[in-house]
């Protein structure tokens, strides 16, 4: 009898292995509930950039830089901690339907030295100016650098050995799609090159035409995957005539990817009355990301409006198209419209700067009421784990580990470590007994919130 119950409690653990998540290293954000089992007085927030007038804003602009379409690329290499810009410049003829490659550099990605250069078009370009770096290492230098843009119905190729001069990877179109917006981004977690593609197309979930975004995959940028839809707007949850427009500024963080949406609302006006009468159109930026790699959740929350004066050079459009880490801070770039969307296009569509600190899109929030987080079951293999939390005087923090029956495990409960406090990216969380202790059991995580603010948690390999 007593084997039969030691065979039934040891399938029993064999099964609760089975279905705990298996956790890497890296950090874990609370973006979505995959990581959330039972909350109870704790409420998500989005945290939006907020706008630094110590920061020269609009950084690029039109009448100095001859900034005309501000989808851009803004890279930071390794070595020399050189910003590299490139971005829509204008055509010597003010083509509506043309652009060039704008480019500029920066010791701090704020102060950017002049005059601008225009580069030479690696063949004609509409829009677009994304530019992947595959660094140092690249085995073929001559294409370390890679560009991606729209010219007669979809998207092509080049590549450089500088990001000076360009050669085309193909003489045509490698992804055909029908609206003028795309974007390259290098998944570093599949190993794979990701294309988003802007179609104008009607949909089964909304009414009329509208701009929605597509995402197609490639080993080599030349072969791509039939593009399916990632971001397509709903109408019995998206209002009035929402679309959108593109999706651009990837970065991975753990196993998540965070993208930047630029969302279009042409039914909306930046002012009342208009200015000018015809004047259409508000665009902001909203966050989506993926666990997979394939398929995108959007927050329906607004990440970066545009700024609510009137007059103000973002006023009408805020679209983040980049996310650079430097240091603590991810800088957002985006470009911003001061009243509407197609209104004196050649300068009053700029490229300006907000900062976030890093990994801080959403917050999990109790009040001061304690309110308790609890993760699914787990596996971790650590030797540390910190977090990133606001904590203010009066608030805390604490983390206990729940074996599968929910009970706390001897040497890792709540009170087995020193609250954590204060605002922080990196708080160590040290229980009486080493995280290590933990590897190959299914665990939860259950954190307990008091006036504070949590954003993720992190494994690490080795001590910080």
């Amino acid at each position: 009898m007593l084997l039969v119950i030691l065979v039934i409690l040891a399938h029993s653990g064999a099964i609760r292995a089975a279905e705990a998540i298996p956790l890497g290293s890296g950090p874990h954000l609370f973006l979505d509930e995959t990581l959330i089992e039972d909350s109870t007085n704790v409420t998500p927030r989005v945290i939006p950039p907020r706008r630094d007038p110590q920061i020269p804003n609009p950084l690029v602009t039109g009448k100095e830089d001859g900034c005309f379409q501000p989808y851009m690329t803004v890279l930071r290499e390794a070595s020399t901690g050189r910003f590299r810009l490139w971005y829509g410049v204008h055509t010597a003829d003010f083509n509506t339907s043309r652009s060039h490659l704008g480019y500029l550099e920066s010791a701090d990605g704020v102060h950017w030295l002049r005059p601008h250069r225009v580069l030479p078009d690696p063949a004609p370009i509409q829009f677009g100016v994304s530019i992947l770096d595959d660094g140092p290492q690249c085995p073929n230098p001559a294409q370390r650098f890679k560009l991606g843009w729209y010219f007669g119905n979809g998207l092509r190729v080049a590549a450089s050995p500088d990001g000076l001069d360009w050669k085309p990877l193909s003489s045509g179109v490698v992804l055909e799609h029908n609206h003028d917006i795309n974007g390259l981004f290098w998944d570093p977690i599949r190993r794979r090159y990701v294309a988003t593609v802007s179609c104008y197309v009607t949909g089964p979930s909304w009414t009329g035409q509208r701009r929605v975004t597509q995402q197609s995959v490639s080993t080599n940028l030349l072969e791509w995957r039939q593009p399916w839809f990632v971001l397509t707007p709903d109408d019995r949850r998206d209002p009035g005539e929402t679309q959108f427009y593109a999706m651009d500024g990837f970065l991975a963080r753990g196993s998540l990817i965070v993208g930047m949406v630029k969302v279009l609302r042409d039914d909306l006006k930046a002012d009342t009355p208009p200015d000018p009468p015809d004047a259409q159109g508000i665009g902001y930026t909203a966050l989506a990301w993926t666990h997979d790699g394939d398929h995108w959740i959007r927050d329906p929350t607004p990440f970066f409006e545009p700024a609510p004066e009137r007059g103000a050079w973002d006023h009408a459009h805020a679209w983040i198209d980049e996310q650079v880490p430097v240091g603590d801070d991810v800088h957002l770039y985006y470009g911003g419209y001061r009243r509407g969307h197609k209104v004196n296009r050649f300068e009053e569509r700029q490229i300006g700067l907000v900062r976030i600190r890093r990994d801080r899109y959403v917050a999990r929030e109790a009040g001061t009421v304690e309110g308790t987080l609890t993760t699914p079951l787990l596996l971790v293999r650590a030797s540390a784990l910190t977090l990133n939390v606001r904590v203010p005087p009066g608030g805390h923090v604490r983390v206990q580990v729940l074996d599968p029956a929910g009970r706390p495990i001897p040497g890792f409960s709540k009170t087995d470590h020193d609250p954590v406090r204060g605002d922080t990216l990196a708080a160590p969380v040290r229980w009486k007994r080493p995280i290590s202790a933990l590897a190959g059991k299914p665990v939860r995580f259950e954190f307990s919130l008091e006036q504070a603010q949590l954003f993720a948690f992190e494994l690490h390999p080795s001590l910080p």
